[in-house]
């Protein structure tokens, strides 16, 4: 049986994150699951405590890359993630052609919030999300 991951990131700004990562990715909102009209109806259904926080949920529209959850927690991020993930652009080309998609996506999500930590110059940009979440765009 073939089984799927999501990955939930725990986050201060679930909101500001997932618009982040949807501009990465090219992700979009994930609706609510049927039958319910809304994301807060869903939720109803669960006995949360009213403060519980808020989040997010996106999804891949071609259906392959996994879902991402966003979730609002109270605690700060104290230590650096044992998991990452590769946004991949590069795709077919030179290797100059290569590392010039690589620059310009890492251009794109330096404006939207991400800083650059390292470049390994022809293979990949070690960045940092809007919330210190390590990613590399390769």
């Amino acid at each position: 049986m073939a089984v799927r991951i999501d990955l939930t990131f725990d986050c201060a700004d679930p909101v500001r994150l997932a618009e982040f990562w949807k501009l990465a990715l090219g992700y979009e909102d994930e609706p609510p699951p049927a039958p319910y009209a809304t994301r807060e109806e869903w939720l109803e259904q669960f006995d949360l405590p009213e403060d519980d926080g808020d989040g997010a949920w996106l999804h891949d529209p071609a259906g392959v890359g996994p879902r991402l959850s966003l979730l609002e927690v109270p605690e700060p991020k104290t230590a650096k993630n044992r998991l990452h993930i590769d946004v991949r652009v590069a795709g077919a080309g030179t290797a100059e052609e290569k590392w010039a998609r690589i620059t310009e996506k890492a251009a794109i999500l330096t404006a939207a919030g991400a800083s650059v930590l390292w470049e390994d110059p022809g293979h990949h940009v070690t960045m940092a999300d809007p919330e210190g979440n390590e990613f590399c765009v390769c």
